[in-house]
This record gives C-alpha cells, structure tokens and sequence, in this order.
C-alpha cells in the first residue's frame, strides 16, 4: 500500500496507542502464568506474533473486543513443545522472547520469520542458551533465524553482551523465574536500551515475579509463579507518542493534545524532555495523563540513542526542521532493527531535500540547510521510518508519498486515520 501526504496543519486530541513493549511482555507474562487478564492491548501484527507464540506453547488468546481485552490462559512456566514452526513474522520482540521461553520444553522449538528477521542477530542469545544447558542453533550458522532451539534449562549462570540487544535479557529474565534454579546474568558489555529492561522488571512485579540488577547484571531466582491477580493494564506507548508530538510541534498552530500518556519505565518518553530542549512548546500533565503540542520553532541539539534507539528517526525529522545542526549519537545498535534505521533515514531525508551526514554511530542533520520538499520514498518495510516519513510530509513542499505504508501495522495500525482524523491531508 502507498499512502501520500500534502502539507498540512493538525489539531485536537488523539488516544496514546498501548505500548507495545508492555504487551508483548504482558501476554508472554500471562503464558508463563496459569492464565490472566490483560486490558487495553495493542493489537498489532507483531503482537499477534507474540499470541500465536504462546498458543503453540500450550496456552491460548482469546480477543475480546467489546472489552478491549485478551483473555489468556497460560501454559504454567511448562511449555508444550510445538507441533509446527513458530513464525515470529517480523516481530524481533517475539523471536527473542520465545527463543528463550522454548528452551524450557523437553524437545526441539524451530523459530524462524519474514526475510527481515531472518537477517537480525540472535547469537547472544543462542550462547547464553548454550551456557545454561540447552541447545541453541542457527540452521544457517550465522546466528540467525531459522533457531532450532531444546532443553529443558534448570537455570544457572550465563554471560551476554549488553550492546546487541536488551531483549536477550529480557528473554532470560522470564523464562529464569520458572527454572529450578534461577539465572544470573552477567554483562560482557555495557546495556544499550536500558530502559527496556526496566519495562521488563515493571512487569514482572507486576505478574508477581522478583527479578533485579546484579552488581554485574541481572538476576532472577528460579521456583517463582507468575500471577496477575485481577489483570494487567498496558500502558500507552511513548514510541508512538513521538510521531504525535513531532506533529504537533511541527503541525499543530493550535495545539495537538495527546491523552493516555501516563509515565512508565519507557525510556522513549525521554522525547518529551527532547523536543522541549530544541524548543518545542510541550505540556504535560502527569497526573491526567495529557501531552500537548504546539507549533514552535525548533532549534537543533545533540543526543545521544543509546537507551533510546527507536526515537532515531523522529528525531532525524525534528532536526530536518530545525534550525542548526542536529547529531544524534550511539547510534550504531540502531542499524540491527527492521531495517539499518541510520542509513534509511540518511537517505530518505537527503532524497526531501535534507542536509544529513552519516557515520557509523552518529547522524547528523544540518536544519538550516535543509528545505524539505515531497518526494516518493521507500518506508523500508520498517514501521518507525514509514511514521517518521509521513511526519516529515507534514511540513514537505508538495505531495510526499511513501511505499509500503501497511507495515505500519507493526505498532500503529491505524496511524494514517489518526493523521487524517487531526486534519492531516491522507490518501492511499
């Protein structure tokens, strides 16, 4: 599907999406668990990954719409082993998370998904299954999917990077809790994404699950149930909250409010400080949940993504349109998500009309000589660069279509009707 978007002004209020790094968590977390509630998910085609996921494990989800809720009934910490491949689509969340989760069963998971995931790393993760006991593999040897992955793990110790991906931690520290021993976790490396792992930590106290930073790394004692009690709420999600505010400060003459945004362990709601820092007319009232946007003159600033990653290219956009330079840096873990995000957005942004240098951990975006005009621009099949994208043609000279816009099904799936609904122009 191509979509197309002319200069626009928006306005009025729009509903945060459900997070969708508590979600996939959280229905995991119900897997794990005898069954739970969980209120107010996102719906997505990566989340929907996570769900068929859990239901080859032995659980089930069902989706009650009229209540906007999943009622899930687990598998009790004792995956079944599934009867076919587990396809995790384009859902590296899903993959990760499951890798670990199948490395409890008696016999042998294979994971595999779209040719995107089929490219992004699992090594880390693969080896420190190893370490535990289990049997971890690349059919292809190259620490990609497809995984074969067999156990069961007891627990035990294991040492992984922390600058690939948080997930592999995350993925650990689930499956740990129902393992006879535990796991500790010991950090080869300094944890990019941080942040997310904090997300992790949230949730698991709240499924009644007691996991903690180490003087090293992370650990989590093994014999513990997961427990809801009367179900899980998911939060809104700051990551598609950024394309929000990015419109209302680029967008939005009379103010672009954003309700459901209430803090969290989301790293990503960091974007608010930034936007604030560049200048951008932004409240926020914690306590009601409320962000507000206002159409502000920007200026440029440095950051650093190293817990942040998936704010990359609403800040590349921000800084397009800002005046001065804009240098985003660690950037490097951001080029192993759906796409190399740093060089899709370099490219992108310089095919607009952008100023933008490239180097491998830093990217930066000289505002003032930028003008950004619309052009037809490849979404990468890449959910946070479509949105970006179709952010930056909000303010474009002339019509700024983009390729493969479906894929924003991924977080925001109704992402260009929330556009349109503010008053964006949006054709498909």
């Amino acid at each position: 599907m191509d979509v197309t978007l002319s200069q626009s002004t928006v306005g009025g209020r729009t509903q945060a999406p459900p997070s969708k790094s508590y979600t996939h968590r959280a229905i995991l977390a119900a897997g794990y668990a005898e069954g739970a509630t969980v209120s107010d998910p996102l719906i997505s085609a990566d989340t929907r990954a996570t769900m068929r996921a859990v239901e080859a494990f032995g659980g089930s989800v069902d989706h009650d719409e009229s209540a906007n809720r999943l009622d899930i009934e687990g598998f009790g910490g004792d995956p079944e082993t599934p009867a076919d491949v587990i396809d995790c689509a384009n859902s590296g969340t899903t993959i990760r998370l499951t890798t670990a989760a199948a490395s409890l069963a008696n016999g042998l998971t294979v994971l595999t998904g779209d040719e995107s995931l089929r490219s992004r790393p699992q090594g880390p993760l693969l080896r420190a299954i190893d370490q535990l006991g289990g049997r971890a593999e690349s059919t292809r040897s190259n620490g990609q999917a497809p995984l074969v992955v067999g156990g069961p793990i007891t627990g035990g110790s294991a040492a992984i990077p922390g600058d690939v991906s948080s997930q592999f931690i995350t993925a650990l520290l689930m499956a740990g809790a129902v393992t006879d021993a535990g796991i500790d976790l010991t950090l080869q490396t300094e944890l990019k994404s941080a942040p997310y792992v904090d997300i992790t930590l949230e949730v698991l106290d709240e499924f009644g699950v007691s996991a903690r930073k180490s003087k090293n790394g992370f650990t989590v004692s093994g014999y513990q149930e997961y427990d809801a009690g009367d179900g899980y709420t998911v939060p809104g999600d700051f990551s598609s909250i950024s394309y929000l505010l990015a419109a209302g400060v680029l967008a939005a003459r009379d103010g672009l409010t954003i309700t459901g945004a209430y803090p969290s362990a989301q790293g990503d709601q960091a974007i608010v400080e930034i936007i604030r820092e560049m200048g951008g007319d932004v409240s926020w009232d914690e306590d009601a949940g409320e962000l507000t946007a206002a159409e502000s003159s920007l200026s440029g600033v440095e950051v650093s993504v190293a817990d942040t990653p998936d704010l990359l290219p609403t800040i590349a956009v921000l800084g397009a349109a800002a005046d001065g330079t804009t240098t985003i840096t660690d950037c490097e873990h951001v080029r192993y998500k759906e796409t190399d995000r740093v060089s899709a957005m370099a490219e992108t942004l310089r095919k607009m009309g952008a100023s933008v240098t490239e180097e491998r951990e830093t990217l930066v975006i000289d505002g003032s000589a930028s003008t950004l005009s619309g052009a037809t621009l490849d979404g990468r099949a890449d959910h946070r660069i479509i949105m970006s994208l179709a952010i930056a043609g909000l303010i474009a000279d002339g019509e700024t279509t983009i390729t493969g816009a479906e894929h924003v099904d991924v977080s925001f799936p109704d992402f260009f009707e929330r556009l349109s609904q503010l008053g964006a122009t949006v054709s498909k």
